[in-house]
C-alpha cells in the first residue's frame, strides 16, 4: 500500500493529527511503529465508545505496525479528571484488576492478537512493581526519587492552564494533588514504553485526552527521546445523542450485549449520528458513507433504513452475519409488526407466591434501576402483561401458564410458575 493510501486509512475518523508532517517521517521509515493506547479500567466492560480508538488501533496493526493495548490498571487508581467536573472517587486495588479482567477479551474482538503486532501491557509494572514483567524488562519500582525527576519535568502553572481545571478553579470546586498528577503518569507511560522499545511513535485518544497525550510529548523529549504523534479521534455520543457515550449514564451499547439487544439499541440512536457511528463503528467504504450522508440530506433514503444498515454492520463486526441478519428480523417483528419475540429471557415464579410484586420484578431483572423509577413506568403505563398495561403493584395469572411482561418497546420477560 502507497503512502498516500496508508494516510487515508490512518485519518479515517480521526480529528487531528500532531504532527502529520511528523506521522509521515515515522512512517517513510519502513520500520513497525510502535503504536500506544491507555485503557484505565474503571469498569469491567468495554462499550463501543471505547472501540472508536482500539478500530484505530486495528487500522495500524492492518499496516504492520505493532499496537501497545496499555492497562492503566495503576493510574485507574488515581482516576482520569478528563472531563470531568468533580474529583472521581477512588478505586482501590482489587476493584480495579476485577475490572480489567475482561478487558483483553473483550478487545481481541477487534484487535489481532499475534505478538508481530500486538502486546498487552500494564503499567503498573513501572508505578507499583506488581508484575513479573518487571523483571523480564529490568523495570525498577517508581520510588520517590522517581517521583522527584518526573515531578520537575512540569511545572503546575501549565497544568492548571487545562480547560476542565480552570474551569474548577474558577467555580470553586476542589481539585486533588493527584489528578494534577495523572497527565503526568500519562504521559510518563510514553516515556517508560520509549525506554523498553527505542520509540514510543503513536499515542491515541479521545479528543478529551489532549492535554495529556500532549503532556506525553513533552515528557518525551525531557526525557531525551524522539516525540511521539498524537492522533485525538471524536468522542462518541451515546444513544441519548447528547452525552459521552458512558455505562454509568446508561446511554451505552456493551461490545457483549446479545445480537439482538445490540441491534435494538443502535436502532435507537438520533438519526444525526448515523453517519458519525457509520464512520467510527463500522468498515463501510468511504464512497458508500458519503452516499449514504448525501441521500439522507436529499431525503431519498428513510433515516430508519440506514439506521438499520449501521445497526447490521456493527453486529455483525462482532457477532458474524447471520446473527445480525436474524436480529434485524426480530427488530422487525416486534418493533413494525407489533409481535412478541421469539426468544426471551426466562424467569421462574415460586409456586407458592400468591402474587407477583412487580416493583420488586422489574427492579430484580435490571428493568428499572429503582423502585421509584419501576413505580413512575407503571404510572406511565410502560409495562404491560401479556400486551395489556399494569398499573398497580401486583400482577397474577394462572397457574400453569405462561405471561410476557413487556417493559417499554424493546424489554421481555417470559414468566413461568414453577412446578
Amino acid at each position: 500500500m502507497d503512502l498516500a493510501s496508508r494516510l487515508s486509512l490512518i485519518r479515517r475518523g480521526v480529528l487531528q493529527v500532531i504532527t502529520e508532517a511528523e506521522l509521515r517521517q515515522k512512517l517513510q521509515t519502513g520500520r513497525p511503529l510502535i503504536v500506544k493506547a491507555g485503557f484505565d479500567p474503571t469498569a469491567p466492560d468495554l462499550h463501543l465508545g471505547h472501540t472508536v480508538l482500539l478500530r484505530k488501533l486495528r487500522h495500524f496493526q492492518d499496516l504492520g505496525h505493532k499496537v501497545l493495548f496499555l492497562i492503566g490498571d495503576a493510574t485507574a487508581l488515581v482516576g482520569d479528571p478528563s472531563g470531568q467536573s468533580q474529583t472521581r472517587p477512588l478505586l482501590t486495588w482489587e476493584q480495579v484488576r476485577d475490572n480489567a479482567r475482561t478487558y483483553l477479551q473483550q478487545a481481541q474482538k477487534i484487535l489481532r492478537a499475534d505478538r508481530a503486532v500486538f502486546e498487552v501491557r500494564y503499567n503498573s509494572e513501572w508505578f507499583l512493581g506488581r508484575s513479573p514483567q518487571n523483571r523480564l524488562h529490568g523495570l525498577e519500582t517508581f520510588d520517590f526519587t522517581k517521583w522527584v525527576q518526573l515531578s520537575s519535568k512540569y511545572t503546575v502553572a501549565r497544568l492548571i492552564e487545562r480547560d476542565d481545571f480552570a474551569k474548577r478553579l474558577a467555580a470553586g470546586k476542589p481539585l486533588s494533588l493527584l489528578e494534577l498528577f495523572y497527565p503526568l503518569m500519562q504521559g510518563y507511560d510514553s516515556v517508560k514504553i520509549a525506554e523498553q522499545y527505542g520509540h514510543c511513535d503513536v499515542e491515541l485518544g479521545g479528543t478529551d485526552q489532549t492535554f495529556n497525550l500532549l503532556v506525553g510529548r513533552e515528557l518525551l523529549k525531557e526525557f531525551g527521546h524522539e516525540p511521539q504523534v498524537v492522533l485525538t479521534l471524536p468522542l462518541l455520543e451515546g444513544l441519548d445523542g447528547v452525552a459521552k457515550m458512558s455505562k454509568s449514564l446508561g446511554n451505552h451499547v456493551a461490545i457483549n450485549d446479545a445480537p439482538s439487544e445490540m441491534f435494538g439499541k443502535l436502532m435507537s440512536v438520533p438519526d444525526p449520528l448515523i453517519v458519525k457511528y457509520l464512520t467510527l463503528l463500522t468498515d463501510v467504504e468511504e464512497a458508500r458513507l458519503e452516499q449514504v450522508e448525501r441521500d439522507m440530506e436529499a431525503k431519498r433514503i428513510n433515516p430508519r433504513d440506514a439506521k438499520a444498515e449501521m445497526a447490521a454492520e456493527v453486529v455483525t463486526l462482532y457477532h458474524g452475519a447471520e446473527a445480525a441478519r436474524q436480529a434485524r428480523e426480530e427488530f422487525a417483528k416486534v418493533f413494525s409488526k407489533r409481535e412478541t419475540p421469539s426468544e426471551m429471557p426466562t424467569v421462574r415464579i415460586p409456586s407458592a407466591a400468591g402474587a407477583v410484586s412487580i416493583v420488586e420484578l422489574l427492579v430484580s431483572e435490571q428493568l428499572a434501576k429503582t423502585k421509584n423509577e419501576a413505580r413512575r413506568l407503571l404510572r406511565q403505563g410502560g409495562v404491560k402483561l401479556n400486551g395489556v398495561p399494569v398499573h398497580g403493584p401486583d400482577v397474577s395469572w394462572a397457574r400453569g401458564t405462561e405471561a410476557v411482561l413487556q417493559v417499554g418497546s424493546r424489554h421481555f420477560r417470559k414468566l413461568r410458575w414453577e412446578a
